[in-house]
C-alpha cells in the first residue's frame, strides 16, 4: 500500500521547492532551505524510482549543498 503516489510526491516536492525558492527571495533563513531541501529530497527519490539520470544529476548534487546550509545554521551559528 503505498502513502504518497509518485505524481504527488512530484507535486508536493515542486510546491516546496517553489516556496523555497520565494521564501529566499523574501530573506526568509532558514525556512527557505529546509523547505527547498525537502523538495529537492522528494524529487531524488522520484529520480531514482523512475531511474531517470537528469533528476538525480539536478537534485541529487543539490542536496549537499543543503547539508552545508543546515551545517552552518545548526553548529556554526
Amino acid at each position: 500500500m503505498n502513502i504518497i503516489s509518485l505524481n504527488q510526491l512530484k507535486w508536493l516536492s515542486t510546491g516546496l521547492i517553489l516556496f523555497g525558492i520565494l521564501l529566499t527571495n523574501l530573506n526568509y533563513y532558514p525556512l527557505n532551505i529546509f523547505s527547498h531541501g525537502l523538495g529537492a529530497i522528494g524529487w531524488s527519490v522520484a529520480g531514482y524510482i523512475t531511474k531517470d539520470k537528469a533528476l538525480l544529476t539536478n537534485f541529487g548534487l543539490q542536496l549537499p549543498l543543503f547539508a552545508i546550509g543546515y551545517y552552518n545554521y545548526f553548529l556554526i551559528a
